[in-house]
């Protein structure tokens, strides 16, 4: 397989990505969306993203190294703190006209809601070749709907529906793991649903050649992701006012969020302020370093269907202690290269804690080791060429092999 930054040997192609999230937003999605346009434009093809804009104002263009990003005019959500809404009437009629205008060979949405859509009833109107990578469960939706359960219930099961009737609609439908795939076959009716990684680059976050391991001056134990409900970071905060004091634990927090205010004071009350270092955003460098500096990397969230911060952490070379749910269980070996602990139980991520920090340091630095090895499997160049595969014409059968078909301009 090519290198992810090497040029292609395929003919260029013109593709345009559709995200409902995209930098300056910093969550999963996102950042698969960045690196997608930026490893396919230095494999020589056109990139061009449709995305909301981040703030108020019309419709606009930005020149960007890894793509032309063609920004819809949007609203902010009410009940999310950064998500933009970009309303039918206003996206679909823009949509069109963009698509009409770049004539893209492929379309790859990233979402099958309003932007999404839009895109996705373009490309079928003018028989454009269409992937569609889902990122999330609808249920994902819940926190930030201010409805009583059996609704949520109710926009849930309609979203699975519009997913099915939308997404269906591509020549392959992806998604970054087994059990997503697993859950999308269930709940949506697909037949055949591509389980395919969002891609790291496994040799960025690990140490250089002569590069000394940036160090803290305590056993410190790393979480790095948007301080949001679903990420469950206030039962790491428990469970960090519940390990052994002799072990000395301090808890970094990388990344921001709408649960700021309500996990600092958390931290307050618990007593901990000497213990927990909130962050917020970080600089690309200052998170290698956050990476590389920490002993243990932990993530509680309960909603992840790859989690691109876990696989980071490992490509570093760092233990991982991780909720049992979800996608998780699929990146842990238990005590090879971490442990899993009881989703929402402070008791039980507590004392896995103690457990790892408890370990001889040749046996977690052999864990950590473990857990590159299984980073390595997610290496960003295979994704890559994957989705290239795909833009070209490549398929996705029962059996889970590509077949190649010669790529078709219009």
């Amino acid at each position: 397989m090519s290198d992810a930054s090497s040029p292609s040997t395929r003919s260029p192609l013109r593709v345009l990505i559709v995200a409902d999230t995209y930098p300056p937003d910093v969550n999963g999605a996102a950042v698969f969306g960045h690196r997608l346009a930026k490893h396919m434009t230095a494999r020589g093809h056109e990139v061009h993203v449709a995305a909301a804009r981040p703030g108020p104002g019309p419709d606009m263009v930005e020149r960007r190294p890894e793509a032309t990003i063609h920004r819809f005019r949007s609203f902010k959500a009410p009940t999310h703190e950064y998500f933009r809404l970009c309303l039918p009437w206003t996206v679909e009629p823009g949509m069109e006209r963009l698509v009409d205008e770049l004539q893209p060979d492929v379309i790859h949405v990233q979402c099958h809601y309003m932007i999404g859509k839009a895109a996705i009833l373009a490309a079928q109107r003018r028989r454009i070749r269409l992937i569609a990578t889902n990122h999330f469960m609808p249920e994902n939706l819940d926190p930030f709907l201010p409805f009583p359960q059996w609704f949520k219930n109710v926009v849930s099961r309609n979203s699975w529906k519009d997913m099915s009737r939308l997404m269906g609609l591509a020549s392959v439908v992806t998604t970054p793991t087994p059990l997503a795939a697993q859950t999308m076959r269930e709940k949506a009716g697909f037949e055949n649903v591509l389980p395919l990684s969002n891609g790291i680059d496994v040799d960025y976050y690990a140490l250089r050649p002569g590069e000394d391991r940036p160090a803290r001056d305590h056993p410190t134990v790393l979480f790095v992701g948007r301080l949001a409900v679903e990420k469950n970071v206030d039962i790491l905060i428990d469970a960090l006012s519940r390990t052994d004091p002799r072990l000395g634990i301090r808890l970094e927090i990388v990344g921001d969020g709408e649960q700021r205010d309500h996990l600092r004071a958390q931290v307050e009350e618990l007593g901990l302020s000497d213990r927990v270092e909130m962050r917020g955003h970080v600089s690309e460098g200052e998170l290698r370093e956050a990476y590389l500096a920490a002993d243990v990397f932990c993530q509680p969230g309960t909603a992840e269907l790859q989690s691109l911060v876990s696989l980071e952490a490992m490509s570093a070379g760092k233990p991982v202690v991780l909720a049992d749910a979800l996608a998780l269980p699929h990146l842990v070996s238990d005590d090879q290269n971490g442990m899993l602990f009881a989703p929402h139980d402070a008791d039980d991520l507590a004392r896995k804690l103690d457990a790892v920090f408890s370990l001889p340091e040749a046996q977690r630095r052999a864990m950590g080791e473990a857990s590159r090895d299984k980073a390595n499997q997610h290496a960003i160049g295979r994704t890559m060429t994957a989705y290239e595969g795909l833009y070209c014409g490549a398929d996705w059968w029962e059996t889970g092999q590509f077949f190649e078909e010669p790529p078709r301009r219009r």
